[in-house]
């Protein structure tokens, strides 16, 4: 089977600190806990949780058997799960290692996202008696079964895309895949790995991998956030000395000192007792990956409420429960017709004492959808440009965690400077944020959500690199350039401006306000795919004065 691939649009958020996950050793024998700290109480409201399976997993689950879905249960999860037949083109037949490309990058995903997030149903026999919470499922598990320990190849093989059940190609899956994780801070995809055959045959192959899984998966692509997680099943079912779990504030990893699965049952579906014994070991650490991830992406998403999909208090406009990529909730500018309430609009400004060009224009079918703010920009060296929006008093955006839009360019290469003005007891104040145009920003539409506090103060005003914490009272914003020693020119467009966050919809003065429901990464998460760009010697914060500083010479004029 050759999968079809998609390009999906990569999330972009910030550029800060590094991913600071367990770190894990392969080693055998006593294991030594590489994570100090951390938390293993269960959710303190009832999470709803969704796990991808077949046969071993539905033996995991029973009550009569794994007694799984019993336990999270008792632990505040509401449990669903898919099995043979299930969802949008029988997707739920499919879950070999390779298959998870087609469910997670491929042309049908997001087809099989919506079905997934949204199932309710059980397909397993566990006790299931916690009333549902409403909205979608939070926690995605997903595990293939123990045909796929039998992997072909070597042990060091790199990540390739040709094969099948192999050790490069399963590489090659799992990276791919991760390119959507990134693309959903807002859920926790948690990987329970394949568990082992009683075959030796490539025993060291699948150890290999898991290990790989375990240790540098996410840290060879660089992966910013804490949504992601892997429970070593495999290496919890190869022997009474192979623990994967959470105990004493830290997480304890050891690797068993087989390869081949310890628990058979007649065949190689694990037994009753190593499947209770997996239990026992990924419920606590489960609950760890979960307060882990909520510290980094802290609020969940606001169930909507309405089956129809609409969130509460947009009036049916048709805005979904679901962050996607390109899918942005609580929009300021759609770029579909009038300005923005209590403003005229936007505006370009630009060092005029230069040949630096600026302008900005919304644009019909530019956009993702429908209309674009365009700016096409040629800034000389040492010189500035920005497009800017002001408000004819203060905005409250308090209810948000942070700024949102769609983005494309024509190129790479520059750093577009996102600045926020507020009203502050001592005058008006600005904030900067740098987003660094690399990757697939480049002719495609990107996703880019920013939390309020990853803005700073500008240097050349008091509380320099003070984080933003100011959104009752927003009186602009603006996008732009500054540069020094070299000249950029390109063009870029921005669509569906709004808000990230949960909460009630942000307040703005003279217009109406929308519901939002999307989430949006911790302030001290890093970014996709983007390096860090430091300080520019002139930072488009100067911009915003300048603009500032003309906005009241014409007025006086």
């Amino acid at each position: 089977m050759k999968l079809k691939k998609s390009r999906s649009l990569a999330l972009i958020a910030i550029c800060a600190a590094v991913l600071s996950g367990t770190a894990f050793l392969p080693f055998r024998g006593q294991g030594t806990p590489r994570q100090q700290g951390g938390d293993p109480h269960p959710p303190d409201r009832v999470v709803k949780l969704i796990f991808i399976h077949h046969s071993t997993g539905e033996n995991w689950l029973n009550d009569g058997y794994g007694i799984l879905g019993r336990t999270l249960r008792e632990n505040n999860y509401f449990v669903s799960d898919t099995n043979y037949g299930w969802g949008p083109d029988g997707i739920g037949d499919r879950t070999d290692l390779p298959d998870w490309e087609e469910w997670f990058r491929s042309e049908g995903t997001e087809t099989y996202m919506e079905a997934l997030f949204n199932e309710t149903e059980q397909h397993a026999s566990y006790t299931r008696d916690l009333p549902d919470p409403g909205g979608e499922n939070q926690i995605i598990m997903f595990k293939s079964c123990f045909p796929n320990s039998d992997l072909e190849g070597s042990p060091d093989d790199p990540p390739t895309a040709d094969g099948w059940l192999s050790v490069g190609h399963a590489k090659y899956v799992y990276n791919e895949i991760l390119k959507y994780f990134k693309q959903h801070p807002e859920k926790l995809f948690v990987v329970i790995t394949a568990p082992p055959l009683s075959d030796r045959t490539n025993a060291a192959n699948a150890r290999a991998f898991n290990l790989w899984l375990m240790n540098d998966w996410l840290e060879e692509n660089d992966y910013p956030y804490q949504n992601v997680a892997v429970f070593d099943f495999y290496n919890v079912l190869t022997g009474r000395d192979g623990h994967h779990t959470f105990e004493n504030g830290r997480v304890i990893y050891q690797v068993a000192s087989k390869d081949t699965l310890y628990y058979p049952s007649g065949d190689d579906h694990p037994s009753k007792k190593g499947s209770q014994k997996a239990t026992d070991e990924f419920v606590p650490l489960l609950n760890y990956f979960y307060n882990r991830w909520q510290a980094d992406n802290p609020a969940p998403l606001a169930p909507s409420g309405d089956e129809s999909g609409s969130a509460p208090g947009t009036e049916g406009e048709g805005v979904s429960n679901r962050t996607s990529p390109g899918e942005l909730f609580g929009l300021l500018d759609d770029f579909e017709g009038e300005p923005p309430a209590g403003s005229s609009g936007w505006e370009a400004y630009w060092d005029e004492g230069t040949p630096t060009e600026m302008s900005c224009a919304v644009e019909p079918g530019a956009g993702e959808s429908g209309g674009g703010l365009r700016l096409d920009y040629q800034i000389t060296p040492y010189s500035w440009g920005a497009c800017d929006l002001s408000f004819d008093s203060p905005q409250d955006w308090s209810a948000a965690s942070g700024l949102a839009f769609n983005i494309h360019t024509a190129q790479s290469g520059d750093v577009l400077h996102v600045d926020l003005y507020s009203e502050g007891p001592e005058g008006r104040e600005s904030y900067l944020y740098k987003l660094a145009l690399e990757g697939e920003v480049n002719g495609d539409w990107a996703a880019v959500a920013v939390p309020w506090n990853s803005f700073q103060r500008v240097e050349w005003e008091e509380d320099a690199g003070a984080a933003f914490n100011s959104p009752d009272r927003i009186s602009g914003l603006s996008f732009g350039f500054g540069t020094e020693e070299d000249e950029i020119q390109g063009t870029l467009w921005i669509d569906d401006l709004g808000w990230t966050g949960v909460g009630e919809s942000p307040g703005q003065t003279g217009g109406e306000s929308e519901e939002i429901v999307d989430d949006t990464p911790g302030a001290e998460s890093s970014g996709w795919d983007l390096p860090c760009t430091g300080a520019l010697a002139l930072p488009i914060g100067l911009v915003g004065f300048a603009v500032f500083q003309k906005r009241r010479s014409g007025a006086a004029g």
